[in-house]
Order: C-alpha cells, then sequence, then structure tokens
C-alpha cells in the first residue's frame, strides 16, 4: 500500500482466525434459489462443488442438498492463513462464478434473468467427533427438507399457491409426509433418487488406474487421487468413513456410530458472530490473483477501461440489490469498497453473511455481464474475489479510509502510468522496477513526459458509486445509482452530497 497520513485507519481492521486443532468448515447457501429440489439444479451445484474441490487443494470432502453446500478443510489446512474472511470469501465466490459458468450445460434453453448470489459462514469443527455430529446433522435436515418439499410442490401443482402448500403441511413429520406423498401422489418416497433422499458427497479418493503399459502389454497401475460424488445413506457412518482413506488421513477417523446429535453442537455450528452496533461497516473486495487474470485476458496496461467499468457495473448492481444498507462505494483497479451505513441490521450485522452476500453477488454479476464489455474475449477461467468486513466508529474516520483507498488510487496509477511507459520504451520489466525504486513518483512522470493530468479521471481518481437523490422520480425514490469519478478527499463532494454520510 501507498504511504500516507491516512494509513492509521488499517488499525481498525481485525482478522478473525479458526485456531488449531479446529477443522474448517465452510456452508454456504444460495440467497434466493427457486425451488431448489429441480434435479439439474442439484447436478449443478454438484458439479460447482466438484470444481471447488479441483481447484483447492485443502478441500478434501463437500457435502450438498437443495440449495445448499458444506465444504471441508483437512485438518492441518493453513488455507490463507486460516483467516475466516479469507476462506469463507474465497470459497463463496469461486463457487458462485462457476454457477454462472457452468449453467449453460445444465439449462441450455433457459437464460439466467439476474445473478444469483450465496451467502455462508466458518464453522470451527473442535474435533472429529464435532464433524461426524456436523454431517448426521445436515443430512437429518436434507431428509426432512426434501420431503417437505416433494410435498409442497406436488401440492402447488395441484393448484394451490406456495402460502397455501407450506400452511397445509406445517406441523407434519416425517411419517404423514410420507403418507401424504403416497396417499395422494402415489409417490413412494423410498423410491425417489438417492440424489433428492441422501443428498450428495463430493470427496477426494484414491484409484488405480493404468499410467501405461510394458512393452510386452502389460499394464503398469498407480494410486491417483480422484475426486467422486456419491449419494450415501449415512456420510456420518464409520463403514462410509472407513472405505475412503484420504478422509482417515485428512481428518481422522470415527470412533463410534451415533443416531442423534446433542443440541450442544448443533448450538455451536448455528453461532455466527456480529459486527458492533451503531458503526460504519466497510466491506472491501479485492480480486484474486488479478495480475495472472489481467495479464491470461490480455487487458490494456496501464488501465483498461473496459475491465474497469465491468467493475463499477458490479457495483451498481451490488448498490442497486442492497439499496436500504449500501450508501456509497469507492473502486479501483481490481478493488471495491462498500460502505454499510450505521444503522443498517443487514443480516443481523453477521460478518459472515454480509461479507459473503456481497463478495458473490459481485462475482455473479462480473462473470454474466462479461460479455458486454470483453466481447471478443471469452472468459478462460472462473475469477474470484476475497473480502472482509471492518467496522470504523466515526464518519470522520470513515472518510479518513476513503480518502486513504484514493491516495493509494493515486500513486499507484502514477507508477503502474510510469512502469509500463519505460517497457513500451524497450526496457524489461526487471529494468523498469528497478529504474523506479526509491524516487519520486512525480518527477519520475515529469522525467517520461506522461501528462498526468489529460490521463482519464477514472484512472486517476478512482470511481465513486452513489444514489442521486435528488433525480429521484418521486418521493419514495431512492434515486438512480450513478458511478462519477471526483475527488473525495477533500470537503466540498461530501457538503454537496449530505445525504450519503448522513448519521
Amino acid at each position: 500500500m501507498a504511504n500516507s497520513k491516512y494509513e492509521y485507519v488499517k488499525c481498525f481492521e481485525v482478522e478473525e482466525e479458526v485456531m488449531f486443532p479446529n477443522i474448517i468448515l465452510v456452508w454456504i447457501n444460495a440467497c434466493s434459489l427457486h425451488k431448489p429440489y429441480d434435479l439439474n439444479t442439484l447436478k449443478l451445484m454438484n458439479s460447482c462443488a466438484v470444481e471447488t474441490l479441483e481447484e483447492y487443494a485443502d478441500v478434501v470432502l463437500a457435502y450438498g442438498f437443495s440449495d445448499e453446500y458444506t465444504f471441508v478443510l483437512k485438518k492441518t489446512s493453513k488455507f490463507y492463513e486460516r483467516r475466516v474472511s479469507k476462506v469463507l470469501s474465497i470459497i463463496t465466490s469461486f463457487f458462485s462464478s462457476v454457477f454462472l459458468r457452468k449453467w449453460g450445460e445444465f439449462f441450455p434453453h433457459k437464460e439466467l434473468q439476474n445473478p444469483p448470489s450465496f451467502h455462508g459462514r466458518v464453522i470451527p469443527c473442535a474435533s472429529t467427533e464435532a464433524l461426524q455430529e456436523y454431517l448426521l446433522w445436515r443430512q437429518n435436515i436434507c431428509h426432512l427438507s426434501n420431503q417437505q418439499e416433494q410435498c409442497l410442490w406436488r401440492l402447488v401443482e395441484r393448484g394451490m399457491n406456495e402460502k397455501e402448500a407450506w400452511d397445509f403441511i406445517k406441523g407434519f413429520d416425517k411419517s404423514d409426509l410420507n403418507n401424504l406423498l403416497f396417499d395422494e401422489f402415489s409417490v413412494n418416497y423410498n423410491k425417489l433418487e438417492p440424489i433428492f433422499r441422501q443428498g450428495s458427497c463430493v470427496l477426494k479418493t484414491v484409484v488405480e488406474e493404468i499410467v501405461k503399459y510394458t512393452d510386452k502389454g502389460a499394464p503398469i497401475k498407480r494410486n491417483r487421487r480422484k475426486i467422486i460424488t456419491v449419494h450415501s445413506k449415512k456420510i456420518a457412518g464409520k463403514r462410509f468413513w472407513n472405505e475412503h482413506t484420504v478422509l482417515l488421513k485428512e481428518l481422522g477417523g470415527f470412533i463410534e456410530e451415533i443416531n442423534n446429535v446433542t443440541p450442544e453442537y448443533m448450538r455451536s455450528f448455528e453461532f455466527d458472530s456480529k459486527l458492533m452496533p451503531s458503526t460504519w461497516i466497510v466491506v472491501r473486495i479485492d480480486g484474486c490473483h488479478f495480475h495472472r487474470f489481467s495479464e491470461v485476458h490480455e487487458f490494456v496496461k496501464p488501465n483498461d477501461d473496459r475491465a474497469l467499468n465491468l467493475m463499477n457495473l458490479c457495483a451498481v448492481v451490488v448498490l442497486e440489490k442492497f439499496c436500504e444498507d449500501i450508501v456509497f462505494a469507492y473502486g479501483v483497479s481490481d478493488e471495491y469498497s462498500f460502505i454499510v451505513k450505521k444503522t443498517s441490521n443487514l443480516y443481523q450485522r453477521r460478518a459472515n453473511k454480509i461479507v459473503s452476500a456481497i463478495v458473490s453477488l459481485f462475482t455473479s454479476t462480473y462473470v454474466m455481464r462479461w460479455n458486454e464489455f470483453f466481447p471478443q474475449s471469452e472468459l478462460k477461467y472462473p475469477p474470484s474475489f476475497d473480502g472482509r468486513a471492518v467496522c470504523y466508529p466515526s464518519t470522520e474516520i470513515l472518510r479518513d479510509y476513503l480518502s486513504w483507498r484514493q491516495v493509494d488510487c493515486h500513486i499507484n496509477n502514477q507508477y503502474n502510468s510510469c512502469f509500463w511507459k519505460l517497457v513500451a520504451s524497450g526496457k524489461s520489466k526487471s529494468e523498469a522496477q528497478n529504474h523506479l525504486k526509491g524516487g519520486q513518483l512525480q518527477k519520475k512522470v515529469e522525467e517520461l513526459a506522461i501528462d498526468y493530468s489529460k490521463l482519464p479521471a477514472m484512472f486517476r481518481l478512482g470511481s465513486s458509486v452513489y444514489r442521486d437523490e435528488e433525480n429521484g422520480n418521486s418521493f419514495e425514490s431512492k434515486g438512480e445509482v450513478i458511478v462519477e469519478h471526483i475527488d473525495i478527499i477533500g470537503p466540498t463532494f461530501w457538503l454537496e452530497h449530505l445525504n450519503i454520510l448522513n448519521e
């Protein structure tokens, strides 16, 4: 980061960490996935889970049903230093990205109307015993939820609306739901596909494969790790666990069989920390490995207005979605900061939910709208973003945070303008870096004859996104969300838009 008098705001950043020997679980859930018990939707979710395990070596197991998935990291994992916000946002973002990219494979004749989003949380499991209880809990929920959904949608197809159907089956136990399915719809619940009744377990296992043949034609076999998807009746059972050596090695073994979930464990699984009330919440997201991403997709250097405008569009979508809570956003390069008002009770101020939902929606929009900005460039692999939430106690400190980001934008843009001018002149990247070491950037700009003031304002000042309430169409209107490239360090903008940070 660039040095500036505003850097003190970094002292408000607190990184929550999952301590050893806890096993890290990442639970994600679709914010609004209508009729999740559609077979193609379940297969799409499974495909996303498989790709997540392929992408991240530390994720060794995933269990999903309906519109949710839980990812289990190996017990020795040091994935992103076990930082909660990083682990959660990266996996949620990647899953969202893959969901968009794979949609057409499973719904070739159905266009996705809106970018989906997922929220989630990190769940520390103190032991393999706790993990066993968690898996049993989720699979029990799978059984009951599927019974309810199977009844619900059949009642809807018969003529009830969703509320009427839910009211009708409210209070039904498993036996009642089974009887309803059989008596009213001639459906034997136990004959439904296992993917519905038992959920899907995606895991890494070891298989023996032929790698080559000898001169005499005899096969040479080697053990290879492979990702498989199974629909097991009891994933928390010793038999299932003992069949998979990778699970035993990376997570440990189950000591005994269990049939009921301990209530104390359930309460710990559902716990989610909350952010301090009456403080500004800043959710800052950053592109993961975007240096490589920009090279693979041949972004124009030092600034690609297509990439920046795509980021801006994603920010607009986020502000429109969370119109009651997010009042301002500021973005530069591959990062964006979203300001959640002090009085907000978004997701009951649960940090995990807030960060994952915003990062997920941003990612989904990025993938969904890519072709509008890069019509000649195929998206070669799923991008992802990480995020964190930081609380700031006063408007003054919040403004200093935004000033810090804009100063950073200015200095980094000066550096990049000089760096790529040197590269264009024939210097190698290493030579350009050495040339710029220790020098004052303003002097380097003058030496290289860069007319910095003539560069587009978006490059020099970043992008500010907010609601233009003066142009609202009615008293109830919150105004159009607009993007401007203006100075937010000085007082002028804030005096002209008192409503944005009005406490």
